[in-house]
């Protein structure tokens, strides 16, 4: 059985930092590509970082230069390292693992940034 755990979110404020770690089991993260996407309230969920098995990373306008996605295969986990913090970047954030055939998605972890 597949299963992402994501941990680290939290409350913050503005201008500050996260690290959101997801833990893969059932699944090898390094053999298929990984990411990141987020949802607001009364928002659809939307991309954040991704990184494909060869390293290639893609990041969307809103948090390009500010975060950064990386994986430990050795742990079978992907992170996602956020600075500088805006409010708009509040949302429950979501680790996804797409193979050829299914997309994973874990059960998410909140993101709160106060100004």
């Amino acid at each position: 059985q597949v299963q992402l755990v994501e941990s680290g979110g939290g409350l913050v404020q503005a201008g500050g930092s996260l690290r959101l770690s997801c833990v893969g089991s059932g699944i090898i993260f390094s053999t298929n590509a990984v990411g990141w996407y987020r949802q607001a309230p009364g928002k659809q969920r939307e991309l954040v970082a991704t990184t494909t098995r060869g390293g290639i990373s893609n990041y969307s306008d809103s948090v390009k230069g500010r975060f950064t996605i990386s994986r430990d295969n050795a742990k079978n986990t992907v992170y996602l390292q956020m600075n500088s913090l805006r409010p708009e970047d509040t949302a429950v954030y979501y680790c996804n693992c797409q193979t050829w055939a299914v997309t994973y998605w874990g059960q998410g972890t909140q993101v709160t940034v106060f100004s």
